[in-house]
């Protein structure tokens, strides 16, 4: 039996899970801007071409553990996989920080890795059983400020990393996690009293196998392709089959195995599969939003790398805001299908903003403005699609539910980046000279002026995909039902009864 938790442990508890979104998102971006000194030190012969790795490493062992994850915590209970989550993360972090080589530090990547998956899937179904008696807010109160803190974390990750580079050693991007991680786990096995789950149910080992083998080749694929490897190449095409395959057959599991990774029942619930939709679109529209900003500051605007990171803090502020007000407003009877058509319908005016207005001599202040509303716009959708989520999932599924929205994100974050990526590259090396973007840099004069004329014309386009991405999304946030609509008939039927505390 579990004892109740006091109204104090649930605030320690929730503190907690705030720290633990930090770490995990931090640490997916924050590589990004140590890559140089790094390979400095490890390896300054054939480091470079390790670069990817340490990004795609831990990206694919976190996409990989997901679905297997949310299953765990509907079968031994989110405490207990918590836990272990970010002791695995710990221990990743310690290795990391010890590297002695470029092959050790990409091992340490995949096994840290493992561990964040956990921290940010699992994290969220923790703040969704700190409910405390008669708190109707809790849930929507724990999802808006995660998911503002998450945005957060995500946009100034790479900054942090950058002056953690310039004026630390880069381990301690690494070994800064040691006595924070630690002070989770010690805080989190004393203060969280979680429900726990006694029946014990067989896992679908097969089905997280094949999951995972298909969210690993398709993020090669969009990581490899048109960069690594041509599109059409032998090795591409193997994998793009594989994934294909692969996917095909974790789909006949799910249909037949008692208890799947990702029950394909949840999908009949109309809110969970819009939910779901809109959440894979969202990750592309952000990633389309973080990288390619920071791309045309660099490449066009002339902006230094270590200062690009500097305009993501609107998107912050924007976040942070629109965080801060969809909570109260959610406690006062705002639905979460109210804030995910605003949200997306702002977010796709803010990208064809930044189609329309970008170019050579831009003012600096005006991206700013448009990265402020983008960041408004993202801040109603990240706690409020994990909240309709949860709100709409069988208790007994809260797990796969609430792992399956970030399993989305990560899928829509890697298809994103590879779509808008090789419309870049293509539409750059049908007009720009010098036949791709890497030549740009060596022109001079007015081919230089050309090539970036281009290049911007290519960076619209791509922020117009962006537009159009949002505006489909929005078109899915109106068919989710109102409040107190009408459920769809052919969902399973849901417990009535609330998360035991």
């Amino acid at each position: 039996m579990v004892v109740p938790m006091t109204e104090t442990q649930r605030k320690i508890g929730f503190l907690v899970c705030l720290v633990t979104i930090v770490l995990a998102l931090l640490d997916l971006q924050i590589v990004s801007a140590a890559t140089v000194p790094i390979v400095r030190d490890l390896d300054p012969g054939h480091g470079i071409d390790k670069i990817p790795w340490l990004v795609s490493a831990y990206a694919l062992a976190s996409a990989a553990m997901l679905p297997l994850y949310g299953k765990l915590c509907d079968v031994l209970g989110a405490r207990r996989v918590f836990l272990g989550a970010v002791a695995t993360f710990l221990l990743g972090s310690a290795l990391c920080g010890a590297a002695r080589s470029m092959d050790q530090l990409i091992a340490a990547r995949a096994l840290q890795g493992l561990g964040g998956g956990g921290l940010m899937s699992i994290t969220m179904v923790v703040i969704a059983q700190l409910k405390g008696p008669g708190k109707s807010d809790g849930p929507a109160k724990g999802a808006n400020t995660g998911g503002l803190v998450a945005g957060g974390a995500m946009a100034v990750g790479p900054w942090i990393g950058g002056l953690l580079a310039d004026h630390a050693d880069w381990r301690w991007i690494f070994y800064v996690n040691l006595p924070v991680g630690l002070a989770v786990l010690v805080t989190a096995a004393l203060a969280l009293r979680l429900p726990e789950h006694p029946v014990r149910r067989p896992l679908d080992y097969l089905g997280a196998g094949l999951a995972a083998a298909f969210s690993s080749a398709l993020l090669l694929v969009t990581d490899w392709g048109g960069k690594k490897y041509a599109w059409t190449s032998p090795a591409l095409l193997c994998l793009a089959l594989t994934a294909a395959v692969t996917l095909a057959l974790f789909l006949w599991r799910q249909v037949r195995a008692p208890e799947p990774v990702l029950p394909l029942s949840l999908f009949r619930i109309r809110e969970l599969r819009l939910g779901f939709a809109v959440q894979a679109i969202l990750g592309g529209a952000m990633m389309c939003a973080i990288y390619y900003v920071l791309v045309y500051l660099q490449v066009a605007r002339g902006v230094a790398s270590s200062s690009a990171g500097l305009y993501l803090v609107p998107m912050a502020l924007g976040l942070a805001a629109a965080g801060m007000l969809t909570g109260p407003l959610t406690a006062r009877g705002w639905s979460a299908r109210t804030f995910t058509v605003s949200g997306t319908v702002t977010t796709a005016l803010a990208f064809a903003l930044l189609a329309t207005t970008t170019g050579p001599g831009t003012s600096l202040w005006l991206v700013r403005g448009e990265l402020l509303l983008a960041g408004a716009g993202f801040g109603q959708l990240v706690g409020q699609l994990m909240l309709l989520v949860q709100d709409s999932a069988p208790r007994h599924q809260l797990g796969v539910a609430t792992t399956a929205v970030r399993f989305f994100q990560t899928l829509g974050n890697a298809l994103g980046t590879a779509v808008f990526g090789s419309v870049l590259a293509r539409l750059y090396a049908a007009h720009g000279p010098g036949g791709d973007i890497t030549a740009l840099a060596r022109l001079t004069g007015a081919s230089r002026a050309e090539g970036v004329r281009a290049f911007v014309d290519a960076t619209q386009a791509v922020f117009w995909g962006g537009a159009a991405l949002m505006a489909l999304a929005a078109l899915l946030a109106l068919r989710l039902p109102g409040p107190g609509g009408a459920k769809d008939p052919s969902a399973p039927p849901r417990e009535s009864e609330p998360v035991p505390a």
